[in-house]
């Protein structure tokens, strides 16, 4: 018999660096999940990646007050600011340029994106796009390959 799923959780945490105080205490608090044993969890599992990288996390909270939880690549935004070394996009993307990126930084985070299952079925070159539509939405241009 499976259990009966009580709320579904999504969180964007830092990680190697979960706590009880917000977000995370107030969201699995109010569903009466144990804090402390989920924050040691995801400490433990995000251990070997930079701490001041942000992880989706969505966690599955059962009526037994159990849960199940997973988490995903860093959001795609993320990583391509980092890839043009900037804090954030620009505020008028299609006039004011924050940064350039090269095809290969392109693919890479294309790679990255595609370790996600759900684009598991998605073709690499559409994967690309999808990075090279987020760039344009912050302001980052293609440096010309020529």
């Amino acid at each position: 018999m499976s259990k009966k799923v009580m709320a579904t959780i999504s969180l964007v945490i830092n990680a190697g660096s979960a706590k009880a105080s917000p977000p995370v205490g107030p969201a699995l608090g109010s569903h009466g999940l144990n804090i402390m044993a989920f924050c040691k969890d995801f400490n433990a599992r995000t251990a070997d990646i930079k701490q001041s990288v942000p992880i989706p996390v969505r966690i599955t909270a059962f009526t037994d007050k159990s849960y199940e939880w997973d988490y995903s690549t860093p959001p795609t935004s993320y990583l391509l600011l980092q890839a043009i070394g900037q804090a954030s996009g620009s505020s008028k993307p299609n006039h004011v340029k924050s940064g350039h990126i090269s095809l290969k930084h392109i693919y890479e985070i294309a790679k990255v994106k595609g370790q996600r299952k759900e684009f598991n079925s998605i073709p690499a070159k559409n994967i690309c796009l999808s990075v090279l539509g987020s760039a344009k939405s912050l302001g980052i241009q293609l440096l010309d390959a020529s």
